[in-house]
């Protein structure tokens, strides 16, 4: 009864399923965006693997290329802008505080 294809098929959609789940809870309450984003990537080819056991490949495709691939690496480009925003942000109030300590000492 374990060895029947249809049992081992049900447990692998379940598995599915409940791995889709966490992962879009983990999307959801994660603070690392490098960590989100990564994820999300995988996320998508979970889903697009949903779509074909589903016998939706046209779908599955499309989930691949667009929610997983391109979505993926337009997150981990804006991350990178982010991050190189936020340092040069951080370069000039640092500057700024420094400044501003420097004239209160004269007085």
């Amino acid at each position: 009864m374990v060895d029947s294809p249809s049992f081992w098929s049900t447990a692998f959609d379940g598995l599915l399923c409940l791995m889709i789940l966490l992962l879009g809870w983990r999307v959801v309450f994660t603070t690392d965006l490098f960590r989100a984003a990564l994820t999300f990537f995988v996320f998508g080819l979970l889903v697009s693997l949903a779509w074909v056991r589903l016998q939706a490949v046209d779908v599955a495709l499309a989930e691949a290329t667009i929610g997983a691939g391109l979505t993926g690496a337009l997150f981990l480009a804006a991350l990178s802008r982010l991050r190189r925003s936020s340092m040069r942000g951080n370069g000039r109030a640092s500057a700024e505080r420094d400044s501003a300590e420097g004239e209160s000492k004269k007085c």
